[in-house]
């Protein structure tokens, strides 16, 4: 993986060259003022971290470096994760190479397969996948270099994406085995070498059609990839590392934040919100139907699942990237279908809800993404966080190679006690 490693390093290299100059010519600037409100709000908005794989425009959506989503929608899921590490885009041979890392390196240990038929019936499957991934804990190779104390701080981003390639590669899977092993009761599907990470996974799922799927598949992984550094999964993995925590647990503790209904866990929701609708009025409900039911929701105190988002103000482009995908390929599914008429009537809704001012009245990417896969035949609600959280992990790993390479400390921010405030309010009124 030379290509890859050196592509990386020059990254690291510039980005901490860049770091160096901010902090000996800005080292006292404000970046602005701490509210209470924050304080007491979960940080909401706080900038308090650097993460350079990826940022979120209020109104242009996820940008993965400096690339938008029209410019990446396209791409394999090999290359945005190249593009999560190095910045750029692999060319044929880098891209080749990193295809032939994840080949030899997708192969699980014997072991994993009696683990992972051994797992309690009807534990959630984003429990087992979790355990599955801390289950090859003892493989990682940044935990036996630095235990041996073999290797230099300068060296953690080495091992770190050593450790990154390994747990990636293994992650379709496991996902797939968990799938058709404890869901389906069927043999799980053998790992095809010729194929892609995408292909790879639609294949071992067993969903028809196949190549339709595998584009879905791509088009999942690669949409779902990171999304800033302040999200939970990101944010929990990246404390968890951050105290060199190997990355099998620090990816494991952040798809344990991603299991939230608050966060990964929402595009299930969704999808039961829109099987909920067709329970009440049939597989084609009317605009004004869908209408009178949304506000009956709202005036029950429910939020519309998928609509919202911490940071956009717009429609989420990746809800659109979706949105063209489903009328290629499946336009008619009612699922689908409903998916329009809401986005058709919620927005409005939201914008003159008496309820209070809505900040983004527009869909995000949950609203959508469960219609898709439901089409594909994968009905089991809850392997659909588990789909998620196979492409987060992509962002999980890049973000922690790169604060590794460019030495940043455990993350330990100060917190105080209501007593703390109420003295502190006390002094400045």
């Amino acid at each position: 993986m030379e290509l890859l490693k050196n592509n990386v390093k020059k990254r690291i290299d510039f980005l901490g060259e860049e770091i160096s100059v901010l902090l000996k010519e800005h080292p006292d600037c404000s970046l602005g003022e701490v509210k209470l409100k924050q304080v007491l709000g979960g940080m909401r908005g706080l900038t308090a971290l650097v993460c350079n794989t990826s940022f979120v425009d209020p109104y242009q959506g996820l940008f993965i470096s400096n690339y938008a989503i029209p410019e990446f929608e396209d791409k394999l899921p090999e290359e945005i994760f190249y593009l999560l590490c190095a910045g750029k885009f692999p060319d044929e041979f880098e891209l080749e190479e990193l295809k032939e890392e994840f080949r030899l390196r997708a192969e699980l240990p014997h072991y994993m397969w009696s683990f992972i038929r051994n797992l309690p019936a009807g534990m959630h499957p984003m429990t087992m996948f979790s355990m599955c991934i801390l289950a090859m804990e003892g493989l990682s190779v940044f935990k036996r270099k630095y235990a041996a104390g073999e290797i230099s701080k300068s060296e953690f981003w080495e091992y770190t994406l050593e450790d990154a390639l390994n747990l990636l590669a293994k992650l379709p899977t496991i996902a797939a085995a968990i799938y058709r092993i404890h869901l389906l009761h069927e043999e799980a599907i053998a790992y095809n070498p010729s194929l892609d990470l995408g292909g790879n996974l639609a294949n071992m799922l067993g969903v028809n059609p196949r190549i339709s799927c595998a584009e879905l598949m791509r088009l999942y992984l690669v949409l779902h990839c990171d999304h800033e550094g302040g999200n939970v999964s990101a944010f929990t993995s990246r404390v968890v590392n951050s105290a060199l925590s190997n990355l099998y647990y620090a990816a494991s503790a952040g798809l344990n934040g991603l299991a939230g209904p608050l966060h990964g866990l929402a595009n299930q929701v969704c999808l039961k919100f829109i099987h909920t609708i067709h329970e009440h009025f049939g597989e084609s409900p009317s605009t004004n139907q869908l209408s009178e039911f949304v506000k009956e929701e709202l005036n029950v105190g429910r939020v519309i699942p998928g609509y919202g988002h911490a940071v956009l103000r717009v429609t989420d482009p990746r809800f659109t990237s979706f949105m063209e995908f489903g009328n290629r390929h499946c336009p008619n599914t009612p699922y689908l279908q409903t998916v329009k008429k809401l986005y058709h009537v919620v927005p409005d809704i939201l914008k003159s809800y008496k309820g209070g001012k809505v900040a983004n009245p527009y869909p995000n990417v949950d609203a959508i993404s469960g219609t898709l896969l439901y089409h594909y035949g994968i009905t089991h609600f809850d392997f659909y966080t588990v789909m998620f959280g196979i492409s987060r992990t992509f962002g999980f790993c890049a973000q922690s190679i790169i604060a590794l390479g460019l030495n940043q400390p455990i993350i330990r921010p100060k917190s105080v006690t209501n007593k703390w405030l109420k003295d502190y309010l006390e002094k400045t009124e």
